[in-house]
């Protein structure tokens, strides 16, 4: 569903775009993937200390994939919808993981889950498909900042770091995250409604409903 919000994808020239799924950042990137269910399995069997290593790594692997497809060369067709795709499916789960458990308040899964519906929805109607769009520095930033802040929370509950220092500087950062996360749906959301413009006016079409901006 990432594909429709067209928020992440990675920019790069097209003639270094690899076809093949089997490049290292993307089998990193599948690792990542099986990390949110194991995630989920330790939570619910109350393994607080392995779901905060979890999250470390999940948060780690982001960066990882992310630098070695740029540094190697090895982004892919592939690699660029499905990085975005494992960044936001893990930061669902885990946001909803701490709702149900008392970890986080409600607020954390409405702040990062009606956005994104919302541009789904926008991507669909304006584009009747997948929308491609480079990511955002505030996405960058917005992304980093729940990575940080999950596990920081989730290691309150750990016997020994229930700090209140280290509760409130999470709690800090996921508001940041959010507020972060709801300035990157205002950037992808004007982009896709002035590509949208764009588009009517390049091919000499009128879209239904399209105006110029004021």
């Amino acid at each position: 569903m990432i594909r429709l919000i067209g928020a992440g994808a990675r920019p790069g020239r097209e003639n270094d775009v690899l076809a093949t799924f089997w490049t290292l950042p993307n089998i990193i990137t599948v690792i990542r993937f099986l990390g949110v269910p194991l995630f989920v399995y330790l939570i619910v069997q109350d393994e607080d200390a392995l779901a905060v290593i979890t999250l470390v790594v999940l948060g780690s692997t982001d960066w990882i994939d992310g630098y070695i497809a740029r540094r190697f060369n090895q982004v892919s067709t592939v690699g660029k919808w499905l990085d975005p795709i494992a960044d936001r499916t893990a930061l669902i789960v885990i946001a909803v993981v701490f709702v149900v458990d008392d970890i986080a308040p409600a607020w954390l899964v409405w702040a990062i889950v009606i956005p994104d519906a919302i541009l789904i929805v926008n991507a669909l109607i304006l584009f009747r498909g997948p929308l491609h769009l480079p990511v955002t520095t505030i996405g960058k930033i917005r992304t980093a900042l729940l990575l940080i802040g999950s596990p920081m929370l989730l290691l309150h509950r750990v016997p020994g770091f229930d700090q209140p220092w280290l509760f409130i500087t999470a709690h800090v950062l996921l508001v940041l995250g959010c507020i972060g996360h709801l300035l990157a749906f205002y950037g992808y959301f004007t982009a896709a409604h002035r590509k949208y413009r764009s588009d009517g006016r390049s091919d000499g079409t009128a879209r239904p409903g399209a105006v110029d901006a004021p």
